[in-house]
């Protein structure tokens, strides 16, 4: 019997591929051009407003700078917005220096630094005692310290003024370091309280079950996780204090007092003959001023930020 040949076996088929998604749909160019105008248009508001915003904090500054070059008869001859004839007159600022802001500057740091620090370490201990420490009484030490932000500084000048006259304190920075110290207290007691509101309590009793003191949990865990809430309090604070006119004319104006005249205080002095300003030197002196307190900011501009965000979410 002939045996009939095998068909070769057949290849095996092909997976069949997955249908093709369909191509999504893409509108026409003027669609997508008339979109994009639209936002933009939606978005044009908010662009002019950071604009003027932007030209109102930039201008003074410029304004100010430029001010800082021009001369005395350029300030009484020239109109205000005519530019210095001179880019490279720095006689302002030498004269300026000359005329004691260094010394100004100098009693500044000598009082507003030493104030600052006490603040701070004060104030943050007083926030972790009323806020992380259970004990009787702590909710109203807190209205206490409340009432104090409440109480204007003009009510306390005279009493101040007689006790440090009393006391033989006047005539050197102590003073000023006092009195800032304890005006400064009560807002960064208040607002230390509140960034402590956000740590987690559990912290604080896991320290405490491990054997940690309260001195010992203030300083290893409480006071590292408030330093971005430090810096921004400090920083709150060194405005104040550094701007201030008020305080520091009380206690370091006077006769045989004008050494101790801080920044603010040494802006006022730059008059000439029959109490005419002399304007140059005058904006140089602000200038440096600014400029120190607006490095200051930019310096710490992330801690600040972080910060300022820190005491507003819980847990």
């Amino acid at each position: 019997m002939t045996r009939l040949p095998s068909r070769p076996a057949r290849p095996p088929m092909p997976p069949a591929r997955p249908p093709m998604p369909p191509a999504p749909f893409r509108p026409p160019a003027a669609g997508r051009r008339a979109r994009r105008a639209g936002r933009r248009l939606r978005r044009a508001p908010l662009a002019l407003a950071t604009a003027v915003l932007l030209v109102i904090e930039v201008y003074p500054l410029v304004w100010l700078l430029l001010g800082s070059l021009k001369t005395q008869s350029e300030f009484m001859n020239n109109p205000t917005w005519a530019l210095p004839t001179d880019w490279t007159n720095f006689d302002n600022y030498r004269q300026a220096w000359e005329s004691g802001v260094s010394r100004n500057l100098l009693n500044s740091v000598i009082a507003v630094f030493p104030s600052l620090a006490l603040i701070i370490v004060f104030g943050v201990a007083a926030g972790f005692a009323l806020e992380v420490m259970v004990w009787k009484g702590r909710g109203t030490v807190l209205l206490v310290f409340l009432g104090g932000i409440m109480i204007p500084s003009q009510m306390i000048l005279l009493p101040l003024f007689s006790a440090y006259f009393k006391t033989h304190l006047t005539g050197t920075v102590w003073p000023l370091i006092l009195t800032y110290t304890a005006t400064g207290l009560p807002l960064t007691v208040f607002m230390m309280a509140t960034y402590f509101r956000s740590i987690p309590k559990e912290l604080f009793e896991a320290a405490t079950i491990d054997g940690a003191s309260a001195f010992r949990s203030f300083r290893s865990i409480a006071f590292p996780m408030m330093t971005n809430a430090i810096f921004t309090v400090g920083l709150v604070q060194f405005f104040f204090l550094w701007n201030d006119l008020l305080l520091a004319m009380t206690f370091t104006s006077g006769a045989g007092h004008d050494e101790l005249a801080t920044v603010q205080v040494g802006l006022l002095s730059f008059q000439g003959r029959f109490g005419a300003v002399q304007y140059g030197p005058t904006m140089a002196a602000i200038c440096v001023n600014v400029l120190i307190t607006l490095a200051l900011y930019l310096f710490l501009n992330q801690r600040v930020m972080k910060g300022m965000t820190a005491g507003a979410v819980k847990g």
